[in-house]
């Protein structure tokens, strides 16, 4: 078991015998990455309201919960997609994210797929590009890539297979990929830059998505 996983099990076993400050480690451990999903789900305006929903039923059903780290981060991704699914339906509007949720066939992804996906983005930038894949797609990426689950805890917050979860993932990598490097990186040339092409940027900013993103979606393959 990773330290960091080690320490967040450890916090949650201390936070269900009613240690606050151990509460508090969970919290700071997992809110991010759960965020981070609720803003695929509802967006930006509504993901904080969401998130505090989530950790209301999160706290009371602790005393509940039987597992390790990664079983706590797919339990609590599943409790906030719940409550994301609750708030768009008592608003009559679509989820942010767009798209079918069909089972998808194929391969899975190779371990090297992610860092070849978003190898120059930020994390700002990278929500964004994520914001444009179909529904499943988005979902499989965000809790691969910024949930830190495996593709079996994220195929039961998704009611799905993990085959179809990784496809899905593999599929959305692959075409944020393309939204990366544009449509010169295929043809094999580089033509003049067109007005409102991408442009990698560099640098620092770059560097906790391709870590996130690397570490997630190598975790069960």
């Amino acid at each position: 078991m990773l330290g960091d996983d080690a320490e967040l099990t450890a916090a949650v076993y201390a936070a269900q015998g009613g240690d606050e400050t151990a509460f508090r480690t969970v919290y700071r451990s997992v809110q991010p990455r759960l965020l981070g999903y609720l803003r695929t789900l509802v967006g930006e305006p509504d993901a904080e309201d969401v998130a505090s929903e989530a950790w209301l039923q999160i706290a009371r059903d602790l005393g509940r919960f039987r597992g390790d780290a990664d079983r706590f981060r797919g339990w609590a991704a599943r409790i906030a997609r719940n409550r994301a699914l609750d708030h768009i339906r008592l608003r009559g509007r679509r989820p942010a994210i767009g798209g079918d949720e069909s089972e998808l066939e194929g391969r899975a992804a190779d371990a090297d797929t992610a860092g070849e996906a978003l190898e120059s983005l930020g994390t700002g930038r990278a929500f964004a590009l994520i914001a444009q894949l179909p529904r499943d797609q988005a979902e499989a990426v965000v809790l691969r890539v910024v949930v830190g689950l495996d593709a079996k805890s994220a195929a039961g917050v998704l009611g799905k297979r993990p085959g179809a979860v990784r496809t899905a993932a593999h599929r959305g990598l692959r075409r944020l990929a393309e939204l990366v490097t544009g449509p010169q990186a295929s043809s094999g040339t580089d033509p003049p830059r067109r007005r409102g092409a991408h442009t990698p940027p560099t640098g620092v900013g770059a560097s906790a998505s391709v870590t996130q993103l690397r570490s997630g979606t190598q975790k069960d393959m």
